[in-house]
């Protein structure tokens, strides 16, 4: 019986000790990151190993993540590759018995779990963006000593100074500059 797509996985077909899949389709990972309009490019194409091994009351997703991606530097926003290479762990939920299966995904359960031609369908394209995004780190930067953009004039402080004057800090403070407080 086909499904819409490749990588929804049926659950029943899957023996007791697992079964592994690769998920290397690059428009699992680009089609959200356009729809998304995200800052980021794929260098390469990305893959997924995972294993599925069925539990008492659900499935583990074990699994590897491998992408090369593409993100501006937080502070100078230079175009910085970062390699991802994330081992992840994920465990779908078995649905209650009776419980509504409304259209094609379940409205409470799982995100993972779809129902398909009357077939419990584990979504391995939704744990791969779901791992994708979470590996992503929250502020790339290019360098660890990266010194970032001026405020003033936006020159890449990293190719040197700019040749903006130097702050001198608020006015109203400038009595307090030459204050010394000894301790005792």
């Amino acid at each position: 019986m086909p499904y819409k797509n490749r990588f929804h996985i049926p659950l029943k077909d899957i023996k007791p000790e697992g079964k592994s899949y690769l998920v290397d389709d690059p428009s699992i990972w680009e089609d959200p990151i356009k729809e998304f309009d995200m800052d980021c490019r794929l260098q390469g194409s990305p893959e997924m190993d995972v294993t599925v091994i069925p539990m008492d009351e659900g499935w583990l997703v074990r699994g590897r993540l491998k992408a090369s991606v593409i993100v501006p530097c937080s502070r100078c926003t230079a175009d910085t590759v970062i390699d991802l290479d994330t081992p992840f762990e994920d465990y779908a939920q078995r649905p209650d018995e009776g419980e509504d299966v409304a259209g094609s995904e379940f409205g409470e359960g799982d995100d993972h779990l779809l129902f398909e031609h009357g077939a419990l369908l584990l979504d391995l394209c939704a744990i791969a963006w779901e791992q994708f995004a979470l590996a992503l780190p929250q502020t790339p930067l290019c360098k660890a000593s990266c010194k970032g953009l001026c405020a003033r004039c936006g020159a890449d402080l990293n190719q040197g100074p700019c040749s903006c004057p130097k702050d001198e800090g608020d006015p109203r403070l400038a009595v307090l500059r030459g204050l010394k407080v000894e301790k005792s």
